[in-house]
């Protein structure tokens, strides 16, 4: 492996293509925490107020704009793939790690390659 530059080149692209997602992927991260707090404060809101039982659905949603809005923006944000978003380098490490399998060679969630020890054969 140390006299390998093609395996280190592979695992410098590797890994510098996983640490360029990091920050995107913190971001995308908290943007789901804040709009999903604000979900939960907003259904929190709404299912305790005692006119939500007495009025109609969209009605009683109506009244709740906050909670309205900050669901929609949810669904919003789920539809335009934030879930991918979230943990995009854990999937390209994973569908690495199963190519690199064929290699009897593994990685870690940085890039980092990992050697394994070669199958003796008798």
């Amino acid at each position: 492996y140390a006299s390998s530059p093609d395996l280190k080149a592979f695992e410098r692209r590797l890994t510098e293509y996983i640490s360029c997602l990091q920050p995107a992927t913190g971001r995308w991260r908290m943007i789901l925490i804040v709009v999903s707090v604000c979900t939960a404060t907003g259904a929190w809101n709404w299912l305790i107020d005692p006119e939500t039982q007495k009025v109609s659905f969209f009605t009683s949603l109506w009244n709740h704009p906050f909670f309205t809005i900050s669901c929609i923006t949810l669904i919003g944000l789920f539809f335009a793939g934030i879930h991918k978003r979230v943990v995009a380098p854990s999937i390209i490490a994973a569908r690495c790690r199963t190519v690199l399998a064929e290699y009897n060679m593994s990685c870690d969630d940085t890039g980092k390659l990992i050697l394994k020890p070669r199958p003796h054969v008798q």
